[in-house]
């Protein structure tokens, strides 16, 4: 009896054990929160839903003042970003470096702040479409933004690092395996520069993988290869066999870092995900089916043919932004796990054991009046329909319109209907909106059709003028709580 007990005893503290050792080591799920959007969700709301849902660990692409303030007393592991427009300034001055830290680390760096781990220096600022725009500054500005944390006394808690684009690395196209990984020959001595620094200051390499950009606009690539479940398609490497575009991605970076001298280089996946609309292998059923996949895949601690263990990765993204760029393609608008007003697309087992577990939604939204902008049924000039259409268009998103997306299948009145609408929507429902030289008017009756969503947008005044009233009362409240800790120290 006593030997079943001890036996009993021991399995609980190896549980806790390991529960302790996952727990430090950051292997939650991770998401990437972009605000390119016309219309924001208040901040407290939507960090409440990560908090419900279990997210911990956010990937920002700024350093938003607002977000910040709705996290503050949350455990959510943080990175904040340097944009790249600021990368130049941080590169040559040094003070603006300290300055930046001061205001944005130090400054909520106390009990009951923020808890923040990372630092991303620039996002993808090798990316080939950017022709060396920022290839000189980018290690400078990733030195001075270290050196900083390490002055304020941070440098050993908290970690600069740079977020690239897969394209930093590749396999040759005579052998196109992951042991054949190396980086790019153009950027190969700046990023082993960059990756000495990282490495020296016990930071991590971070990378953004993409499997649906295999998919997109090749035809012949293998299906199956890009989820996690398929079978048709295997790829050899030596003793290696991949089933899946991602390990094989993973690994030729992990190559690529061994061949550099750094085989034990931690690597977090910053970006990965699947987007929902705007191209044919963009929608809900393949999002969930790569997503569910990854989470069972990263968390399983099985890793990658070359390196076992849990894999460190951010889902992109948390909500759709329909003011992103769409030069890349119009699915760049749909990466959203949720809509634009914060409800979930698809059940998503956070966990990684493929459960179809409801996400909860941000709660609380509010919306503008249920009324839409439709193409006038009795209109019969229609001189300047094709000209309204795409000036309507060209003002707001009809990413939903393009070929394989979810409005494909609308009659030439269901797209000039759906164009009206976004762009009234857009523009915060004004009536002066709804004309387009008399072609349009308003309905009280929702126009959507099946798979294609007429959306009325989220009430303006609930995100700007809203949440940056909250976030100001959230700063005071708990710049409040503080000042009454320190005089309790006292």
């Amino acid at each position: 009896m006593a030997q079943e007990k001890a036996s009993h005893v021991f399995y609980q503290v190896a549980f806790l054990i390991v529960f302790l050792a996952l727990a430090s080591s950051g292997s939650g799920v991770g998401v990437n929160w972009g605000t390119m959007a016309t219309h924001q969700l208040p901040p407290n709301k939507v960090v409440k839903m990560l908090q419900e849902n279990g997210f911990d660990k956010l990937k920002l692409f700024d350093a938003d003042e607002w977000i910040m303030a709705a996290l503050l007393g949350t455990d959510i592991e943080v990175m904040l970003a340097i944009p790249n427009n600021m990368l130049e300034d941080m590169s040559k001055n040094p003070k603006a470096a300290d300055s930046w830290v001061y205001e944005n680390v130090t400054s909520y760096l106390y009990p009951g702040g923020l808890n923040i781990k990372y630092i991303a220096v620039g996002n993808e600022p090798f990316l080939k479409e950017y022709n060396g725009t920022y290839l000189q500054s980018t290690l400078p500005a990733l030195m001075n933004i270290q050196t900083s944390l390490n002055k304020a006394g941070l440098g050993s808690k908290i970690k600069a690092t740079v977020p690239f684009n897969a394209d930093v690395y590749y396999s040759p196209d005579s052998n196109q395996v992951p042991s054949a990984g190396d980086f790019r020959p153009e950027v190969k001595d700046l990023t082993i520069e960059i990756i000495q620094f990282l490495y020296s200051n016990n930071a991590p390499f971070t990378v953004n993988i993409y499997p649906f950009l295999s998919l997109y606009g090749n035809d012949h690539f293998p299906f199956d290869f890009a989820f996690f479940d398929g079978s048709n398609k295997v790829l050899i490497d030596g003793n290696s066999v991949y089933t899946n575009v991602f390990d094989a991605n993973l690994d030729t970076l992990y190559w690529a870092l061994e061949k550099t001298g750094y085989p034990d280089m931690h690597v977090i996946v910053g970006e990965v995900g699947w987007p929902t609309d705007g191209d044919k292998n963009a929608n809900v059923q393949n999002a969930k089916r790569f997503n569910m996949g990854l989470l069972k895949h990263a968390l399983s601690g099985n890793g990658t043919p070359k390196r076992k263990g849990i894999i460190d990765i951010y889902l992109f993204s948390l909500i759709d932004e329909d003011a992103k760029s769409i030069a890349p393609g119009n699915f760049e608008r749909h990466w959203g796990i949720f809509e634009f007003d914060g409800k979930p697309k698809y059940e998503l087992d956070l966990r990684g054991l493929e459960e179809d577990k409801g996400l909860v939604p941000v709660e609380g939204v509010k919306y503008m009046e249920k009324q839409w902008c439709i193409l006038d049924p009795d209109a019969t000039e229609l001189h300047y329909l094709a000209e309204s259409i795409d000036y309507a268009c060209s003002l707001s998103d009809c990413t939903a319109l393009g070929y394989g997306s979810s409005c494909n299948g609308l009659t030439l009145q269901g797209n000039a209907s759906y164009a009206f609408n976004m762009y009234y929507q857009v523009h915060n429902q004004r009536d002066w909106d709804c004309d387009f030289s008399g072609l349009a008017i308003l309905t009280d009756e929702n126009p959507s059709e099946k798979g294609c969503q007429f959306p009325v947008m989220i009430s303006h005044g609930s995100t700007l003028l809203l949440h940056q009233h909250e976030g100001l009362s959230d700063i005071l409240m708990k710049a409040f709580c503080v000042y009454i800790f320190l005089v309790f120290l006292l």
